[in-house]
């Protein structure tokens, strides 16, 4: 039994230790997406406001962004697989055309997922939930929903769920050339972690292209 022990700790150590490995925890993206931070690594989040597991990923994304390293850009694009999920995606862009998306990302997942209380698929719901919240008024709230610039950003974010070849949320995309998700790496901390290694090659990639050759 103790050799049985000792042997399923060894097993368990290594798998720990073992690297991420591409076609199983990350692959590349179907497209390259070309991201808005060139001088940086970009890191995305694919998300949807009506995803438990979405939801379960707050904390842990949250704590790992705090800790990221000049170099890295964070930003989030919510998933648009279907209409299904747009009330929800222009929820996102309308909150933050009207500055409240900081105050309120938290308590929409809340008010979905903690307090049952919203739709996520239920576009009038959203407005109101929205309007209530913020303060703001209802007219202001619903152009916002409705904007030229909310549509275009619901058009480049369906775009990017398409060229990253993501089959759900969420997911996360390095540099527009990766993808991994915590279905594919096995849980949110694993594919955190499969993100900071993708990063860390990125990384050293980049230091070795602007090293000189030696002659």
């Amino acid at each position: 039994m103790k050799k049985l022990l000792t042997a399923l700790m060894l097993l368990a150590s290594f798998s720990a230790m073992a690297e991420p490995q591409m076609g199983k925890d990350f692959d590349r993206t179907a497209q390259t997406i070309n991201t808005d931070t060139p001088n940086k690594i970009e890191v995305i989040e694919l998300f949807w406001y009506g995803c438990g597991h979405c939801h379960s990923m707050e904390a842990p994304i949250n704590a790992w962004v705090k800790k990221l390293p000049t170099d890295v850009a964070f930003k989030r694009v919510p998933g648009l697989p279907h209409q299904a999920w747009a009330p929800m995606a222009k929820a996102y862009y309308a909150m933050e055309t009207l500055g409240v998306l900081e105050k309120l990302h938290t308590p929409l997942f809340e008010a979905i997922h903690t307090k049952k209380s919203l739709n996520p698929t239920d576009e009038k719901a959203a407005i109101n939930w929205v309007t209530q919240q913020s303060g703001l008024d209802k007219r202001k709230v619903e152009e916002a929903f409705g904007s030229f610039a909310t549509n275009t950003s619901l058009n480049r974010a369906a775009n990017i769920f398409r060229s990253s070849g993501a089959t759900g949320v969420p997911s996360l995309i390095i540099n527009g050339q990766f993808i991994t998700s915590s279905t594919m790496a096995g849980n949110n901390d694993a594919a955190l972690k499969t993100a900071d290694y993708i990063i860390a090659n990125i990384r050293a990639d980049k230091a070795k292209a602007a090293t000189p050759a030696k002659k």
